[in-house]
């Protein structure tokens, strides 16, 4: 039943604004600071969700935050988070275990959009954190490989140390399905990287970008202006680029205008945009 208070975009839950609660079953620092968590319902329901949808993640007594679902809805039976540990929700959600729980509301927001991607050359360009909400989306291409035309992933990273995901890495690197390609901003003696080392621009010169491939950009902020002019130079037009914005939401509904940009609200309108529609909005990117 759709909720009859917001302008949104989930019909799969009843109340938007009530939580659920999500029972932890493991967890994984992936770096010094970031930390991995596989959940399922408690209730034992299914999961359901489309890909770049976001989840409001809360631990009573601290507050919420939004995060990217790191599955595909291909995987019904649990979900993945991944949250940084950079202010005081995240410090206190990032201290549960396997065992424990958490409130979820969930799925929120508009993903990505498969009926324009399926039949289609498809490129996901991740960087930083920016490979979290991408690998719902990832994963759902490669788990429905035959209904996509070519499929080539962009990841970059600051170090080595900062590399997510490092055993989807190992497969990607030699998977048919996906043309790989992953850099880092710089690197150390000790890090034995063997690599591509510079920001992820320089990995156009490894592939091949047509007109026709519909791309989906994801990271911090100051990389979305340089990837549209590497994108430029490859004639992508504006209407088959999407972003994956990254703002802050509060409730995660349109109500309290905190991820509003001009007349859009980033967690209901988004977080996926066509860049065409954020062309005129300076404030956006």
């Amino acid at each position: 039943m759709a909720c009859g208070t917001c302008n949104c975009n989930s019909p799969e839950i009843e109340n938007l604004f009530m939580p659920k609660e999500a029972l932890i079953t493991e967890t994984k620092w992936m770096t010094k600071d970031t930390k991995h968590f596989v959940l399922k319902w408690a209730d034992g329901s299914k999961v359901s969700h489309q890909p770049g949808q976001i989840v409001e993640a809360s631990l009573f007594g601290f507050g919420e935050i939004p995060l990217g679902f790191a599955t595909s809805p291909t995987q019904e039976n649990s979900f993945e988070l991944v949250i940084r540990q950079v202010g005081r929700v995240s410090t206190a959600l990032c201290k549960l275990e396997a065992g424990d729980t958490m409130l979820i509301r969930a799925p929120l927001g508009k993903g990505f959009p498969l009926d324009e991607l399926r039949g289609e050359k498809v490129m996901i360009i991740a960087g930083g954190l920016g490979i979290v909400p991408t690998r719902s989306l990832i994963n759902y291409i490669t788990d429905r490989r035959d209904e996509f035309k070519s499929f080539t992933l962009f990841y970059g990273a600051r170090n080595p140390s900062e590399l997510l995901f490092k055993e989807d890495l190992v497969k990607w690197r030699s998977s048919k399905d996906v043309h790989y390609f992953e850099t880092v901003d710089g690197c150390c003696e000790e890090d034995n990287w063997k690599g591509n080392t510079g920001v992820i621009t320089t990995l156009f010169k490894q592939a091949e970008v047509t007109p026709d491939t519909k791309v989906i950009i994801c990271g911090p902020p100051i990389m979305y202006r340089f990837v549209m002019m590497e994108l430029y130079k490859c004639n992508v037009p504006h209407e088959n680029v999407y972003v994956d914005l990254e703002r802050r939401m509060k409730c995660g509904v349109g109500k309290c205008g905190h991820c509003q940009i001009n007349d859009k609200y980033v967690c209901i309108d988004g977080p996926v945009f066509k860049y065409s529609e954020l062309d005129s909005k300076e404030e956006a990117l």
